[in-house]
């Protein structure tokens, strides 16, 4: 071998020139772009389609909740028109009979309000709000948004800690403690 020769690989066959090979490696990332796009586009394609299908089962699904409704309400008062005509042939009079469902009625009514409220204070996202109110991303004036007003320092020396909430059970769990202990604060 010469001064400044290289050896070269066997066969006497040599590397690509380097416009062939960035030529080479804009070809294949073009591809893989295209191959991407396309992608995305069936992605988007089955997204719109799968829209579509809930939006149509929504309909359908509100329309026999009010069929289920509908027929659940009848079958109540006809229940409700049984135990009536039941606790009238046992010798109870018309009034007293009626009486006894229009409370037991009501009784149940007033339970389901309760929840129904209940679970509507749940929507408030009072944890999320918290949380985010201490990164400093949701603050409204500087309220506490779990404290009704007058709550925070009472100073009546009787029950001054506070009942865990529904909220401080989700804290728990984000903090990796068992549901039975309480957040530390």
């Amino acid at each position: 071998m010469s001064e400044g020769e290289r050896p070269g690989p066997p066969g006497g066959a040599g590397a690509p020139p380097l416009d062939e090979t960035l030529r080479t490696i804009g070809e294949a990332g073009k591809a893989s772009l295209g191959a991407t796009r396309d992608s995305l586009r069936a992605l988007r394609a089955l997204v719109s389609a799968d829209l579509a299908l809930a939006r149509s089962a929504l309909g359908r699904g509100i329309a026999w909740a009010g069929v289920a409704i509908v027929f659940g309400a009848s079958a109540w008062l006809l229940a409700t028109a049984a135990g009536v005509a039941l606790m009238q042939r046992f010798g109870l009079s018309w009034l007293a009979s009626l009486s006894i469902a229009a409370v037991f009625n009501l009784c149940i009514t007033a339970l389901a309000a309760w929840r129904t409220s209940r679970f509507f204070d749940y929507m408030g996202l009072h944890a999320t709000r918290r949380q985010l109110s201490r990164m400093g991303l949701f603050d409204e004036h500087g309220d506490d948004l779990d404290e009704p007003p007058g709550d925070a320092g009472s100073g009546t020396g009787i029950g001054d800690d506070p009942a865990p909430r529904a909220d401080a059970v989700a804290a728990s769990v984000t903090t990796a403690a068992t549901p039975a202990q309480e957040p530390p604060r």
